[in-house]
């Protein structure tokens, strides 16, 4: 008997072998091309921008990218390093030879206080002996720590923040383990807060062979600091009483200008943060301030103009600056350190990379399902059309 194939019939056919060829066809481009069901994987905004930030702040000269209408950057700053960044966001905004290694001088006491405040209690009591106030560098600033006088651990602070006192620094870094593992804290928190041009050989910032920041590194722990109540609250303080015989205390003043207005206007504003000096290291400051809901930080490193109270200015005019360029400039760089790469995610042989398993299965279903589906739906197609084939047909 011969089987006939009627004209709907062959329709039939041709319908079912196109539907299997485009299920399978189908299948094939997803397997092959998954950008087409999970999309592609990008670089994070802030991975690219952190790749292209060491390109900008490693060059020497003075780096900015001003938009439209954008100030011009003060010219009559002389330091030989100096850094705008916003507080908040780590954006540094201008910057001049940001990671080149100059003597911190006392600026070098707000790595020591943002390694030392979070292992002693302020209201902790300490009597000192003549141990601790050993080696205390000639000519060093001093706040009047005396032996056998027994001091809490906020006084000392302020001692440090607001004199600048080196005694101070040396009691606190006895109760800290001493000063040889204070130093290697240091070095350690530095190099955790992204900040690799420091080398700690003295914690008070007194001149030592080797010691060296830059304008980069003391505006990261100038940052840092503001974000601990302890520093800020310290740094802030515009004067206060330090003990003495008998219950007396006797006043100290901040020994940052533009904090206290001596010999220079008050900045308008100003929140901290510290100054330093030494016949190596010139002036040095770490300055901060908030106008407007947006807070500032400055540093400024051996002004080379020798007006007086030069590094005061400069700081000043750099804040002026910084106020007027924020929102009309792009940042060159980040006080931020770089985000760690991410570890590989372990896998079996068998599994596809997981770059491409993540981007080529749709939601709920496997690379397999989808071809599996797709050879369900033709088989399926198949089936029918010889179902159809086999039934009689009107008119047959």
């Amino acid at each position: 008997m011969t089987i006939g194939s009627s004209p709907r019939a062959a329709r039939f056919s041709r319908a079912a072998v196109c539907c299997s060829v485009v299920c399978v066809m189908g299948a094939l481009a997803i397997a092959s091309h998954p950008e087409g069901v999970g999309g592609s994987v990008e670089v994070g905004a802030q991975d690219a921008k952190s790749s292209q930030e060491p390109a900008s702040l490693y060059r020497s000269g003075t780096q900015v990218r001003p938009r439209a209408g954008a100030p011009r950057v003060p010219r009559d700053v002389s330091a030989v390093a100096w850094v705008v960044a916003d507080a908040r966001s780590g954006e540094v905004l201008a910057a001049h030879n940001a990671h080149r290694k100059l003597p911190p001088a006392s600026t070098l006491k707000t790595l020591f206080a943002l390694t030392v405040l979070p292992r002693l209690p302020a209201g902790l009591q300490h009597t000192v002996t003549s141990k601790e106030l050993a080696g205390i560098g000639e000519g060093s600033s001093l706040v009047g720590v005396q032996e056998n006088r027994t001091y809490r651990v906020a006084d000392l602070w302020r001692g440090v923040f607001l004199s600048s006192g080196n005694d101070a620094v040396r009691v606190l870094a006895s109760l800290n383990g001493g000063w040889r593992a204070t130093t290697e804290q240091m070095q350690d928190k530095a190099r955790a807060l992204g900040a690799h041009d420091t080398h700690v050989v003295s914690p008070d910032g007194y001149d030592a062979r080797g010691q060296v920041s830059s304008a980069f590194d003391l505006a990261v722990f100038g940052r840092a600091g503001l974000r601990n109540a302890e520093f800020a609250g310290y740094c802030a303080t515009a004067t206060a009483k330090f003990p003495a015989n008998r219950g007396w205390g006797y006043g100290i003043q901040n020994t940052n200008r533009l904090l206290t207005g001596a010999g220079v206007d008050r900045y308008p504003g100003l929140i901290g943060i510290k100054n330093g000096y030494t016949t190596n290291a010139g002036n040095t400051l770490v300055a901060a301030a908030e106008r407007g809901g947006r807070t500032l930080v400055v540093t400024v490193m051996r002004p080379r103009s020798g007006v007086g109270f030069a590094v005061y200015e400069e700081a000043r005019s750099l804040l002026d600056w910084g106020f007027r360029a924020a929102g009309r400039v792009e940042p060159v760089g980040s006080l931020l350190p770089p985000r760690p790469a991410a570890a590989p995610q372990p896998r079996s042989a068998s599994s596809p990379p997981a770059r491409e398993k993540d981007r080529a299965t749709a939601p709920g279903w496997s690379e397999a399902g989808v071809i599996a589906g797709a050879a369900a739906v033709g088989a399926a197609a198949v089936a029918l059309f010889l179902r159809l084939r086999g039934r009689p047909q009107p008119g047959d």
